[in-house]
């Protein structure tokens, strides 16, 4: 028997406005969308060559790593709202580590924050460590909650 072919791993976010959402997330990720597949000059143009109709464009939003190494992100959309905590989330890690000094470690942790909440994220928690501020729990305009490390 063969080895299987490692899996590729995608991330999926269920949300009510993918465009809008990606908005964000590319903001606190610095993700970009995709340029549109070869022989296609937009991804409009693509969504009409593949008969997708013009009322499912927003169905969904595509965003990738520009450097092509963490992995991609779809935000669909669905037609429930989000009910409960999230049981997998995004930690951002801005700060290098627990090794870094701990001013350093809180400045780059508020500062990130600060540029998020900016962008329609909101404060779910303040966690302190043993010699300050740990980490934040931060929402994202729709309620999923991910950390600033």
């Amino acid at each position: 028997m063969s080895a299987a072919r490692p899996a590729e791993l995608g991330l999926t976010l269920d949300c009510a406005r993918p465009r809008e959402l990606a908005a964000f997330w590319s903001l606190a990720l610095g993700y970009v969308e995709p340029d549109p597949p070869p022989g296609w000059a937009s991804w409009q143009e693509w969504l009409v060559g593949q008969g997708v109709p013009e009322d499912e464009w927003d169905d969904g939003a595509y965003l990738v790593d520009p450097a092509g190494v963490r992995p991609p992100l779809s935000l669909l959309r669905v037609p429930e709202p989000k009910t409960a905590k999230n049981r997998l989330h995004l930690d951002l890690k801005v700060t290098g580590g627990r090794d870094v000094d701990q001013a350093v470690r809180e400045r780059l942790i508020r500062d990130r924050a600060d540029l998020l909440l900016r962008a329609g994220a909101a404060v779910v928690q303040e966690v302190a460590g043993p010699v300050g501020l740990d980490h934040l729990v931060l929402s994202d305009p729709e309620g999923n909650e991910f950390c600033v490390v």
